[in-house]
């Protein structure tokens, strides 16, 4: 029993661990900006060169024990290690994490220990703890100071160069695409301006759920109804055919009224008892122990 018992806790670790070598699959090189002289800061107040990872995950992730290198021949040679143990390298689902990549990893988890290089062009790659590489990009060499260059949206699309306009957001830590409105609402109040359309949508929702639960109980009940009768059917010795079924009738009410009264008569009798009071005199000894002219007080003399 206790050998199952242990392969059965291995079994679970291990299909665990699969669980989240495959969910490591899904992290992705997201943003990338080499030159940052006038956008975002880190912990310190500097600016640096960014790399943001994002989590296609609809589930958080750790990504302790992930590595990042900038040589795509000998990775090994230019290597950072995601530190294990920060609380802070568990990434919610489909959000962001960003690593400056200064060249101090002093400074904390998520400073790197390599640097990218202006003016030309700069590889990054992310790797599993197996040293399998998850993902990739070539930053290019063109890429104009303090821009990025990121994905058309959040792990998916075409890489774009970002400047800031008001079409090409540069977003580190949030979404690729900001979303101001949403298009089925607006289209939507354009559709039905007044409400009288989700009106009488949400009441045809609710009689529905409320038909639905009806005929659910009904169902139910007779279910309940029809297992009764088997059950007092064979309680009878009848045949279980559904003819006679039909047949067996419940106990009216007259009835049930007279078992209870008889059942409470009977739980609750007395005995029969005389009511005729007999009183004998009881000849005591004298002792002044019991004499109550010793516990009188005695009238003063006038």
């Amino acid at each position: 029993m206790k050998r199952k018992l242990s392969l059965l806790i291995v079994a679970l670790m291990a299909t665990s661990l699969v669980g989240l070598a495959h969910d490591r699959k899904a992290l992705r090189i997201n943003e990338v900006m080499v030159v940052n002289d006038s956008g975002y800061v880190d912990d310190y107040g500097n600016r640096g060169a960014w790399i943001e990872i994002f989590n296609a995950n609809f589930s958080p992730i750790d990504i302790s024990s992930v590595f990042l290198s900038t040589n795509k021949e000998k990775p090994e040679s230019c290597l950072y290690a995601v530190p294990i143990g920060d609380q802070l390298t568990k990434i919610g689902k489909r959000q962001h994490v960003i690593f400056w990549a200064d060249g101090q990893p002093n400074k904390g988890t998520f400073h790197t220990s390599f640097k990218l290089t202006p003016g030309s062009d700069n590889w990054i790659g992310l790797y599993d703890a197996d040293m399998s590489l998850i993902d990739s990009i070539t930053v290019p060499a063109n890429l104009p100071a303090n821009a990025s260059f990121a994905r058309s949206e959040d792990g998916l699309g075409e890489w774009e160069v970002r400047t800031g306009g008001d079409k090409d957001y540069i977003t580190p830590s949030s979404a690729n695409i900001i979303k101001d409105t949403n298009k089925k609402i607006t289209d939507f109040k354009e559709k039905d301006p007044n409400g009288f359309g989700m009106t009488i949508m949400a009441m045809c929702i609710v009689f529905t759920a409320l038909l639905v639960l009806c005929l659910c109980f009904y169902g139910i009940g007779q279910i309940g109804k029809y297992f009764s009768r088997v059950r007092k059917a064979e309680a009878q010795g009848l045949d279980l055919d559904t003819t006679q079924l039909v047949d067996i009738q419940h106990d009216s009410g007259e009835e049930i009224a007279a078992i209870v009264m008889a059942l409470h008569e009977h739980l609750n009798a007395h005995d029969t008892e005389s009511t005729v009071l007999t009183i004998n005199k009881v000849k005591r000894a004298y002792s002044p122990w019991s004499s109550k002219i010793y516990s009188l007080r005695e009238l003063p003399h006038k």
